[in-house]
């Protein structure tokens, strides 16, 4: 079986840029971030034991995925053409993806979250990436909770004032979804984010949060309802600040909004 019919397999979709969760047009750091986004929800170290095997091969599939659309050459026949080169260096059968990943993507810890927290909101980055979700979700304000990174239900009158200011503005269109939201669905948000808080925060009292190996002891300990979600949060800011946070370079997050 092809990289791309695994890929149907596995994911819903032969489109690689679709199991990466990126455009087409994405960069190369837009691609990179995506595949850490994606390979960190599927990471075998993170699996059940019962899932395990299951993890590492879609971990396995997204590696195989990276690593055609981050090599030029290859990336340009897949989008001219549509297929990848199966017997090309970035597909070789002996490489271990696990250690690919590794070199790619530096550990981090809670401190490591907490400081780019403290550093990313009412950041120039942080404005750019609210108006990049608004723009990506149409308004939708569940989506742009959901999306923007370090933000609970208690910022959300802050996102709004930032939307609202640059419709005012003409950076973005006016999305019906956002000025017609109805006060049903906002209480209803909010109420899901204070649930969720209040469950995070008995999670962390019962595990007695504070050392290095915290992040993994929380992904752990959560049921599995609410495992995916929380980790695709994790997986946003790991993506983010791993990535760029010490590079001093501009984030990629803005450019979707660019249309």
């Amino acid at each position: 079986m092809g990289l791309l019919e695994q890929c149907e397999a596995a994911f819903g979709s032969p489109d690689l840029y679709r199991v990466l969760g990126v455009r087409r047009e994405a960069s190369s750091e837009e691609i990179r971030r995506g595949y850490h986004r994606a390979s960190l929800r599927v990471h075998p170290d993170r699996a059940e034991p019962d899932a395990k095997e299951e993890a590492t091969r879609r971990f396995q599939i997204l590696g195989k995925a990276y690593a055609v659309l981050s090599d030029a050459e290859q990336r340009a026949v897949y989008d001219e053409q549509g297929r990848v080169d199966e017997e090309g260096e970035a597909l070789r059968g002996e490489r271990d993806w696990q250690e690919y990943w590794r070199l790619l993507f530096k550990k981090i810890t809670i401190k490591d979250i907490e400081d780019f927290e403290k550093s990313y909101k009412d950041s120039e980055e942080e404005l750019a990436d609210i108006k990049a979700a608004y723009m990506d979700f149409e308004g939708d304000m569940d989506r742009i909770m959901e999306s923007v990174l370090c933000v609970d239900y208690t910022d959300e009158p802050r996102i709004r004032k930032i939307i609202e200011k640059a419709i005012d503005s003409g950076e973005v269109p006016t999305y019906k979804s956002f000025v017609k939201e109805s006060k049903q669905k906002m209480i209803a948000r909010k109420r899901r984010a204070e649930k969720e808080a209040r469950e995070a925060e008995k999670t962390k009292d019962e595990l007695g949060l504070g050392g290095e190996d915290d992040l993994k002891a929380l992904i752990q300990s959560r049921n599995k309802d609410r495992k995916k979600e929380m980790d695709d949060f994790l997986a946003q800011l790991e993506a983010k600040y791993g990535n760029n946070a010490k590079k001093g370079g501009k984030k990629t997050a803005a450019k979707k909004g660019k249309k």
